[in-house]
């Protein structure tokens, strides 16, 4: 005869039993799930080109550079103007647009999601001739991806774009009609990354991510942010990490550019694009703010208008980034104004930023020139 206790451990018993049954159905689901999606991301990394175990990072230079786009980087005539320029001027870097406002993908790229997605505009033939020949002049090389601007990719993988919250079934567009993918899924994370990695197997010496941020026009109140309970500054954060994890073993240096505004700026201050200096510095060797004095307001430093004050804007914007990143990985670097807007940027207006940039304590400055019009103007 069983007794009422012996009763007791058979429930007890075949409760445990079931709950475990339960557990391992479930958990074997989780992991499908879980593999369904690698097995999804995978695709993005796979490409022709070899990884060389045996390269290492350059040595870490304080870096003077001009900004180029893919048009005068793949132009042959227009890389040995520039190589002449570096050559008689204190410049010793380029950034090169590889990945830009447009989304495609801008050289002679090996992915396999990039090449049957037709992502690629080839208006850079051959990458790794053309970091050989900068290199050979002894120009530290930087990659620019545009990470979350990104329409071609939106309008290629719309459940993975930014939605409008009054019609879910249509695409969030900014002023410029432009889609946004959105930054919360981990596919679009892999495929930045993929672009990253193969940057860094092509020879470049530093990656750089720039619209790494929600939208900032169009019309705001309607976008469909789906940040799954999370902030906006939670969602770029984890990003950072996630880019900086996969980028660790990679023998490359990374950056961020951010909004000049974010140097001063604390807290849970995200400037509601989920940009915050703290987080960057955090994972960056480099955090590259974009203090150009036309940017700022009517009144800021109470000027009628900073584009008339080069040094003070830089140095005061510079300074307050320097104090956040006490401590932590990154190292501030300057982003120059090299064109006319709010005023005429002159040589004089050029080396005030660079001469505040430097005393405020940036670790080297890039001009940027959307045009990439420059004289040795400001330049020693």
């Amino acid at each position: 005869m069983i007794t009422a206790s012996q009763k007791s451990i058979w429930i007890i018993f075949f409760g445990i039993a079931t709950f475990a049954c339960v557990f391992v159905v479930a958990l074997s689901v989780i992991s499908a799930k879980q593999m369904d999606s690698l097995n999804s991301i995978s695709a993005f990394t796979e490409h022709s080109l070899i990884h060389n175990p045996t390269r290492i990072k350059s040595p870490p230079i304080a870096v003077k550079g001009l900004y180029l786009t893919a048009y005068s980087a793949g132009n042959p005539k227009k890389i040995d103007e520039i190589i002449k320029l570096i050559e008689s001027t204190e410049l010793n870097a380029v950034v090169i647009d590889i990945k830009d406002y447009s989304g495609y993908i801008l050289y002679d790229s090996n992915l396999k999601f990039v090449n049957e997605n037709k992502l690629r505009v080839k208006r850079i033939k051959n990458l790794r001739a053309l970091i050989t020949k900068l290199k050979q002049n002894n120009i530290y090389t930087i990659a620019r991806i545009s990470a979350f601007q990104d329409p071609i990719l939106a309008e290629t993988k719309p459940q993975w774009a930014i939605k409008s919250k009054s019609n879910p079934t249509q695409l969030w567009r900014d002023k410029n009609n432009l889609a946004w993918v959105n930054a919360t899924r981990p596919e679009i994370w892999s495929y930045i990354v993929s672009v990253a990695k193969e940057a860094a197997e092509a020879g470049f010496d530093e990656i750089n991510l720039d619209y790494i941020r929600f939208p900032t026009d169009g019309n705001m109140k309607d976008i469909a942010y789906d940040l799954g309970g999370r902030k906006r500054y939670e969602v770029v954060q984890d990003f950072f990490r996630y880019f900086s994890t996969e980028m660790k073993n990679e023998p490359v240096y990374i950056s961020a550019d951010l909004f000049g505004l974010t140097t001063e700026k604390s807290g849970e201050d995200d400037m509601n694009i989920g940009q915050r200096l703290s987080d960057a510095a955090r994972y960056f060797d480099y955090v590259c703010p974009m203090v150009y004095p036309s940017h700022y307001p009517r009144g800021y430093m109470d000027f009628v208008n900073p584009a008339d004050h080069p040094y003070e804007v830089v140095s005061h914007a510079i300074a307050a980034g320097v104090k956040q990143v006490v401590g932590q990985k990154a190292k501030i670097r300057a982003w120059i104004q090299a064109f006319n807007l709010g005023a005429i940027y002159d040589a004089g207006k050029i080396r005030a930023q660079i001469d505040a940039g430097e005393k405020a304590g940036s670790d080297g400055w890039v001009l940027w020139n959307a045009r990439n019009v420059y004289t040795d103007a400001g330049l020693k």
